[in-house]
């Protein structure tokens, strides 16, 4: 009985010293997850953090965007990740009121594999016929024409197209819907689109797996976020731009890309659908992080504001490296402003 008195006391000792610990002493697991877009740089970001702050382990798992927003509106993830941000029904869903944070940006590339053809140029009246099923060979007279002293293959085109609901396809849908209207009727916008039911048009899922279809299948291409190309060797073309102006991506066209982005709007749901800058690369979009007004875990918002406070800053120093960009000094202020609002 004295012994038993004893080991009781002794574990109303330490739970009374664990609760009196500090929040950051105790150890804090969060799981996020959603968008495969921004994945290289988020795990960079959760690597350091992670390993900066004591205590602290967030997860992120790379799902694609519509897994993001389901698993966040039903609360199976602490907080969600999306290229296509949320739509307002999607958020009146969200129990606790959701606060859409944009935290990176990058370039949407059209990556291919034609060997012998470097330096591809894409008009803006053919991109858009590509993935619309009108252009199905890589010999059209438009491609040719545009790529002079180049030997443009007589094959069929492989597209390959996303397989899994993703932010990527809404903003690249959004893009070829904005500058060309077949696409718009043919396809549409959407983060899940009725592509062509053509045998040459071929889905994979994430961003990952676009890549790899289209590195190991001569004659194709395929829409991917910057860092997967680069990151694997592929090949990406010079798209058109809306000033006449062929374009590769970089740091510097995203960039002049992202100086005409409206932050006039009531939320940072912040899109850049066709820059106007002679000097932009066409495609470029921010990337959201999804987060609870109310999460009821007040360890857990304080950790995740934590963690954007430092993202904004330091993390930013990390985007170019690894293929995307940095944010506008306007934008970060404007998500500075909001991060109170974790809770």
């Amino acid at each position: 009985m004295h012994t038993h008195r004893i080991g009781v006391a002794a574990f109303a000792v330490a739970l009374t010293l664990l609760l009196s610990l500090p929040a950051q002493a105790q150890q804090v697991r969060i799981t996020g997850g959603g968008a495969s877009f921004p994945f290289p740089l988020y795990s960079a970001w959760f690597r350091h953090f992670n390993r900066e702050t004591a205590g602290v382990r967030i997860n992120y798992q790379s799902v694609g965007s519509g897994t993001g927003v389901r698993n966040f509106i039903n609360r199976t993830f602490d907080f969600g990740a999306s290229d296509a941000a949320m739509t307002d029904e999607e958020i009146a869903q969200v129990r606790g009121g959701a606060l859409i944070l944009p935290m990176t940006a990058g370039e949407i590339v059209l990556a291919y594999n034609l060997p012998g053809v470097d330096n591809l140029r894409l008009p803006r009246a053919v991109y858009p016929l590509i993935f619309s099923g009108e252009i199905t060979n890589w010999s059209d007279p438009r491609i040719v024409a545009a790529n002079p002293g180049a030997s443009i293959p007589d094959r069929t085109i492989r597209v390959v197209r996303r397989s899994d609901s993703s932010g990527t396809t809404f903003v690249f849908t959004q893009h070829l819907s904005a500058i060309n209207e077949s696409f718009r009727t043919r396809v549409g916008t959407g983060t899940s689109v009725p592509w062509p039911n053509q045998p040459n048009i071929i889905g994979a899922p994430r961003n990952d797996g676009v890549t790899a279809t289209v590195n190991q299948t001569e004659g194709s291409i395929g829409y991917i976020e910057y860092f997967f190309a680069t990151s694997t060797g592929a090949q990406v073309a010079m798209l058109e731009n809306a000033a006449g102006q062929f374009v590769a991506p970089s740091d510097a066209s995203g960039q002049a890309a992202l100086a005409g982005a409206d932050l006039s709007g009531k939320d940072l749901r912040i899109w850049v659908t066709d820059p106007a800058d002679p000097a932009a690369y066409p495609i470029v979009t921010f990337t959201w992080m999804l987060f609870f007004r109310e999460h009821g875990n007040e360890r857990i918002s304080a950790a995740l504001r934590d963690f954007v406070t430092w993202a904004l800053a330091d993390g930013q120093d990390m985007a170019s490296d690894l293929g995307y960009i940095p944010m506008p000094k306007t934008v970060v202020e404007r998500v500075q402003a909001e991060i109170p609002n974790i809770r």
